[in-house]
């Protein structure tokens, strides 16, 4: 089954329940943090099919670090208001098949060790030498289904180590530890999520962020439990899923291994000098920054969120509406109104993202200009 064909239906920003309301300045200072990404993307030489950005996303994206340079990176909301106004058109995307859904994610926080040892024993591997993409990082989502990365050998590209092998042993001797953790559990969430901070005993710590997958597709645990009559659904959050887990390791480790995919990971720096980082390695801000799929949508697109049910993440009691900057992607963020929420790092953050997945739709802020189509799945479709 193709990818949905989608039409863009033109709006006002006068339209838009809850846009004057906003934080336009917030928003901003998030689209300004990959802004530059996208321009420096425009200028590098492309080795794979992922599409350049559009003329049009680029004049935005240069007109806001002209005006963040000149206003020294303070603007006003009633500016980030007008250069939003100014720049982009706000469109509602119209498509046949089931409504959108927003789901969270987080940057968890663990504690680690540099040395193994009787407490610290699950590895956290960086990303193998033999390890290849077949594709753009950035086209996760939107090609879902392929085969995204293979492992290099004599005879040629063969597929990577699971999750089980890697588990077993694939990986072992080869030098790949950057630190060891307490629970491999508590690793396969921090690989959900694509990064982590890891606290040491000594108090000091360090970031990680996702360095590349086994290039198997990511399959859902909490699903497959569901699928399978194993665990209600209506009773199904991240908190409830892990604590289903930690009562028994065996099962938990034959359930975690039904997810074929396995996320490496590469170090930051401390967390004082680093942030958690979308896709582009642009610099994600907790309540601004979404996931999308790439398939339709531009990184560094400014989407208007509008989720009346989610009160949770603002405690809001009108629900969500937000200026979101697409600045991320995801293994499983396939579809044109699917969005993931980052709402930062810890406890938090994480409750929060595990308690969102909420029906939920996309005021799509398009640069006023030339556009291409983001995909055959859009063909004709574009303003």
């Amino acid at each position: 089954m193709g990818a949905p064909r989608i039409s863009f239906e033109p709006e006002t920003f006068a339209e838009l329940e809850g846009w004057a309301g906003d934080d336009h300045a917030a928003a901003f200072v998030a689209f300004c943090k990959s802004a530059p990404r996208v321009i420096e993307r425009a200028t590098a030489t492309s080795t794979n099919s992922r599409p350049q950005p559009s003329e049009a996303l680029l004049k935005a994206c240069r007109r806001a670090c002209e005006l963040s340079r000149v206003n020294q990176g303070s603007v006003s909301g009633d500016v980030a208001r007008q250069f939003f106004e100014e720049n982009f058109t706000p469109y509602r995307l119209s498509y046949e098949g089931a409504p959108g859904i927003l789901t969270g994610y987080y940057e968890p926080e663990l504690s680690g060790a540099r040395r193994r040892s009787d407490k610290f024993f699950v590895p956290v591997y960086a990303r193998p030498d033999d390890l290849v993409n077949l594709i753009d990082e950035a086209e996760r989502g939107a090609r879902a289904g392929e085969r995204t990365h293979a492992r290099r050998t004599a005879e040629g590209l063969k597929p990577y180590f699971t999750r089980a092998e890697i588990d077993q042993g694939a990986l072992e001797a080869q030098g790949l530890e950057l630190l060891y953790v307490e629970d491999p559990i508590d690793l396969f969430f921090m690989q959900v999520q694509g990064s982590g901070l890891i606290r040491f005993e000594d108090g000091s710590t360090v970031r990680l962020t996702y360095a590349g997958k086994n290039g198997f597709d990511y399959t859902s645990i909490g699903r497959f439990l569901i699928d399978n009559g194993l665990f209600p659904s209506e009773d199904m959050t991240l908190q409830a899923l892990i604590d289903w887990l930690k009562a028994d390791r065996i099962r938990a480790r034959d359930v975690m291994w039904k997810n074929e995919s396995y996320v490496f990971f590469k170090e930051l720096g401390p967390v004082s000098e680093s942030a958690a980082l979308g896709v582009d390695d642009i610099a994600l801000s907790p309540g601004r920054s979404i996931a999308v799929d790439t398939a339709f949508h531009e990184i560094g697109t400014p989407i208007f969120v509008r989720a009346p049910r989610l009160t949770h993440a603002d405690d809001s009691s009108t629900g969500f509406s937000r200026l979101m900057i697409a600045q991320d992607v995801g293994s499983a963020i396939k579809g044109p109104e699917r969005g993931d929420l980052f709402f930062g790092t810890g406890l938090q953050a994480g409750q929060r993202a595990g308690q969102t997945k909420h029906e939920g739709r996309f005021i799509v802020l398009l640069p006023n200009g030339p556009r291409a189509a983001r995909s055959t799945s859009e063909t004709n479709a574009t303003p």
